[in-house]
């Protein structure tokens, strides 16, 4: 990897902050965001080019073309970079605020290199941002994000909402397209307009939704999510149902696992819940509730037991008609 960087390297500024004077650009609502003056100016996102801490990426024509060179294992199984992601995360508003739940195994390709990583950023008291993709991106990302909605707040005299910073990162990572950043994160919060959730991933999609699950654990973690979330649901009931999803998750899905972190964020700002032992869910329950597995649910009342039950009611009703 460093041979490549050595032999394909300039700064991240250099490569990506080439504007040409006058020339407008759109944000996704379609409308006009700025124009040349503006892009050099502190007031619009051209700051950005002063700002930014620069890092190496490779000076090629087509980024995404030398990328998928070297990094395509499906296509070239001796390619020299094998990237894999793996995680779960999901998030839902409700009546109560918004649910945050995340899985804790980090892996390297088959390998769990990490039963204890934290996937939420604390971007602020009332934001929260997840971690799935690559760790690295998402950290590094939503804690620059962390320090502009700070100034946002110095310079405005208030904090920004959840769609303000919510489009900030997703502008960030779209300057960065096609360049090998891995991220699917949520930016979740509480602001005037109440509770909100915002998914945004490096090619710099912003969807705004109530509920979202992210990762190769998500399938599993949706399953769960949708046969139970409802808007009144009650807070203990939300609690519980980030809980059973990410534990759905990490029992199906090898990349997830460990533990669940549960994050609640209300009008007041964002709490931590709890941290929950996956296999402690499973075999015994949590607080003296009953487990969650499969076997210990349906303890008695199988398969197995229901044949059993017809073999003997079988064997009474011949005995009685010879009788």
């Amino acid at each position: 990897m460093q041979s490549f960087l050595a032999r394909f390297s300039q700064s991240a500024a250099s490569s990506e902050f080439r504007h040409a004077p006058g020339q407008a650009f759109t944000t996704d609502e379609g409308d006009l965001a700025s124009s040349g003056v503006t892009w050099g100016s502190q007031a619009g996102f051209g700051n950005l080019s002063k700002g930014i801490p620069t890092f190496v990426i490779p000076d090629v024509a087509d980024p995404s073309t030398f990328l998928r060179l070297h990094t395509n294992d499906a296509a070239d199984p001796n390619c020299r970079i094998k990237i894999n992601h793996g995680t779960t995360t999901l998030a839902f508003c409700f009546q109560g605020g918004v649910i945050v739940a995340v899985d804790s195994r980090a892996t390297a390709g088959n390998v769990v290199a990490s039963g204890t990583v934290k996937k939420v950023v604390e971007i602020n008291p009332y934001l929260l941002g997840t971690l799935a993709g690559t760790a690295a991106d998402c950290q590094y990302w939503e804690t620059y994000l962390g320090m502009h909605c700070r100034l946002h707040e110095l310079r405005n005299g208030e904090r920004i909402s959840v769609a303000a910073a919510s489009k900030y990162l997703s502008n960030l990572v779209y300057s960065y397209k096609g360049m090998g950043l891995g991220m699917g994160t949520m930016i979740c919060g509480w602001d005037k307009t109440g509770p909100s959730v915002y998914y945004v991933d490096s090619d710099g999609s912003r969807l705004k939704g109530d509920l979202f699950s992210v990762g190769s654990g998500s399938t599993h973690a949706y399953g769960v999510l949708d046969q139970g979330y409802r808007w009144d649901l009650t807070v203990p009931e939300a609690y519980e149902l980030g809980r059973r999803s990410i534990y759905a998750a990490g029992h199906r899905d090898a990349y997830t696992g460990n533990s669940c972190n549960l994050y609640h964020v209300e009008k007041t700002g964002w709490r931590f819940v709890g941290n929950y032992d996956i296999s402690m869910m499973h075999y015994e329950g949590l607080g003296g509730g009953p487990a969650y597995g499969y076997d210990i649910r349906v303890a008695d009342r199988s398969s197995a037991d229901v044949l059993e039950a017809a073999v003997v009611q079988t064997s009474t009703e011949e005995s009685m008609n010879i009788v």
